[in-house]
């Protein structure tokens, strides 16, 4: 049984709008024209980034509270367009990079991985996406 379910409705592909059900998200989308959007409209990598982010710092922050470590952390998740030879459309991958203080480069690095294996979104992405990890510690 589901423990939360969110739903949102695009209309007009990359050149339409997406809205969430309750209304909080409501956006324009551009086609991505050298390396970002157009002015003032977002993307379906920048969505994903934003989700992907928020959960991965969610995890990282769960994790280390469970192991009695006191952080701060701060997640971007870099979200990549790529050709994709196999055939000949698209895909994605990502680059999570955790910026984290209060433990040392050692911990953060478990921490990571921990956050890595129980994130939902990485659970989602694993054997699918190439998903790289970088933390830095200070």
């Amino acid at each position: 049984m589901p423990v939360l379910t969110s739903a949102a409705v695009a209309q007009g592909g990359r050149e339409g709008q997406v809205s969430s059900s309750d209304g909080l998200i409501q956006l324009e989308l551009g086609m991505p024209k050298d390396g970002g959007s157009p002015e003032g409209k977002s993307n379906p990598e920048q969505l994903f980034a934003a989700g992907y982010a928020s959960c991965f710092d969610g995890a990282f922050n769960l994790i280390a509270k469970k192991e009695n470590k006191e952080v701060e952390s701060k997640t971007t998740a870099h979200v990549s367009l790529e050709k994709d030879s196999e055939d000949d459309g698209f895909k994605i991958s990502v680059k999570l990079v955790v910026d984290v203080t209060g433990v040392s480069q050692d911990e953060a690095e478990e921490l990571l991985e921990k956050a890595h294996q129980f994130c939902p979104y990485s659970k989602a992405t694993r054997g699918n996406i190439d998903v790289a990890l970088e933390i830095k510690a200070g």
